[in-house]
């Protein structure tokens, strides 16, 4: 058996490894974006002081080499055929740089001229920041800090006014090498697959308690186990245990109640059958057949009563069965015995079909008239209730007409009376056990004929409803069909 943990301790658990979590993603994230500011910063440095360089006036910062370019290279970057000196065989992105002295520097009027020649991307230089107040190696350095920004070890050309042009090699400051470890994305990706996994923990405990409850709910309709278990918290597995015994305790005390209705009504056939010979004796006639019909009434009553405790013990098992065979068969015996009951079936159902090329509207079929409806059900309890509703439709009414309407998840078995004088209100108040209508005097019963057809419905996942029909009244036997 797996270990079982509470509810407070997952809790904890999760909580704990969240935090963990993302505090390891946002040092990972706060760090990387640190190491690249620090990155992007030596660059800008090294590009302020590489003005300095090409002036003359200081040697190259550490990092960066300065070589004059060969005559023909000088040629082409003098025409401006920058892509002939990328490697053959690579694509060239040129990149034009022009940066003029402000205003108020001492060099105005200078313009430093700057080429980039990249195998894989044209840096966006309109992105830079631009203001008269920012002197020239600042502008140089803004555009050594934005090759920096990508890895791609552009080759750099720069020439002072109409001097010579310089190969800039600084891979060691902007190139791909130098770039520091950018753990961003993993640290974004370690965040998500952090909530993914709380998640999927949480949605897991929570469908333990689903599983169980829908397990639980369709017990009576699908014939559900004597004891249930759960994989799951402690919590969900005290639950069970409790409805485990709650459900134990139920069947122990319907099992007592059936066996002293069995034995009663088995204690009592003998001496009701000394009744029966003894009142057979009696020469009166009118009051033998009064003794006869109380010992009918009293012998009658315990098996009703049997009965129903029986439909609630819920043994029988449920499978697939045809509906609309049930009710035909159920029909076709009382039709023998000419009792007026039919069964109307509902007109073929228009079934639209869709549009195709060759037609310009969608065409119609008729579903099949005999249509079987199928449904997991107890086909011995169905039948019964379904007997005491037509039953209940002849005693009250002059005839009973069923009809039978199918849904994907359900079926609803209707069965209507016609002259009934009972109203919706009048009928319901039956439900209860022993519970009869005005009438009971001049028919026959025990007041237990609808509560079992009730009963039989909440095993079948629905339920017995009343309304006022075209001609009587009419009760709807709803059930699920899966």
């Amino acid at each position: 058996m797996r270990p079982s943990f509470r509810l407070r301790s997952l809790g904890t658990l999760w909580t704990l490894s969240a935090f963990l979590a993302g505090l390891v993603a946002a040092w990972l994230w706060v760090g990387s974006n640190a190491a690249w500011q620090l990155h992007r910063m030596q660059a800008y440095a090294g590009g302020v002081a590489l003005y300095d360089a090409l002036t003359g006036d200081s040697e190259p910062p550490a990092g960066i080499r300065l070589s004059p370019l060969s005559q023909g290279e000088t040629l082409l970057a003098n025409k401006g055929a920058f892509a002939r000196l990328q490697t053959p065989g690579k694509p060239a992105f040129i990149t034009n740089v022009s940066i003029h002295a402000g205003r108020g520097e001492v060099i105005a009027g200078s313009l430093l001229n700057i080429a980039v020649i990249s195998s894989t991307l044209r840096y966006h230089v309109s992105t830079l920041p631009q203001g008269q107040n920012r002197s020239v190696p600042e502008k140089l350095g803004a555009v050594t800090q934005l090759l920096a920004t990508y890895c791609s070890d552009p080759i750099l050309l720069a020439r002072m006014d109409d001097g010579a042009w310089v190969r800039v090699d600084g891979r060691a400051l902007w190139g791909c090498e130098a770039e520091p470890d950018d753990w961003r994305l993993p640290a974004v990706f370690l965040a998500i697959l952090a909530i993914g996994i709380l998640l999927s923990q949480v949605a897991e405990t929570s469908a333990t308690f689903d599983r169980f409850a829908h397990a639980l709910r369709g017990r009576r309709r699908l014939g559900g186990p004597e004891s249930y278990r759960a994989e799951g918290p402690g919590e969900l597995r005290e639950i069970v245990e409790a409805v485990n015994a709650y459900l134990e305790a139920e069947r122990a005390q319907l099992s007592k109640r059936a066996v002293v209705l069995s034995g009663v009504s088995h204690d009592l056939g003998t001496p009701a059958t000394r009744l029966r010979l003894r009142t057979a004796l009696i020469p009166d006639v009118e009051l033998r057949e009064k003794l006869e019909g109380d010992i009918d009434r009293m012998t009658g009553m315990i098996e009703s009563v049997l009965t129903y405790t029986r439909n609630e013990l819920n043994t029988e098992a449920p499978r697939q069965i045809s509906l609309t065979a049930l009710i035909e068969a159920l029909v076709e015996d009382y039709q023998d015995c000419g009792d007026p009951v039919s069964f109307t079936r509902r007109a073929p159902e228009v079934i639209e079909g869709g549009r195709s090329v060759f037609m310009s509207r969608s065409g119609q079929t008729l579903g099949p008239e005999e249509r079987r409806v199928l449904a997991m059900a107890r086909p011995v309890s169905l039948q019964r209730a379904l007997s005491n509703l037509i039953d209940n439709a002849l005693k009250y009414g002059r005839r009973a007409t069923v009809e039978l309407e199918a849904f994907a998840d359900r079926a609803i078995i209707t069965v209507e009376d016609e002259g009934s004088e009972f109203s919706v209100a009048d009928i319901e108040g039956m439900l209860a056990p022993f519970q009869r209508g005005p009438n009971a005097q001049s028919v026959d019963g025990f007041g237990l004929g609808l509560t079992i057809v009730a009963t039989v419905a909440e095993q079948h996942g629905g339920v017995l409803s009343f309304e006022a029909g075209q001609r009587g009244l009419r009760a709807r036997l709803e059930i699920q069909r899966g």
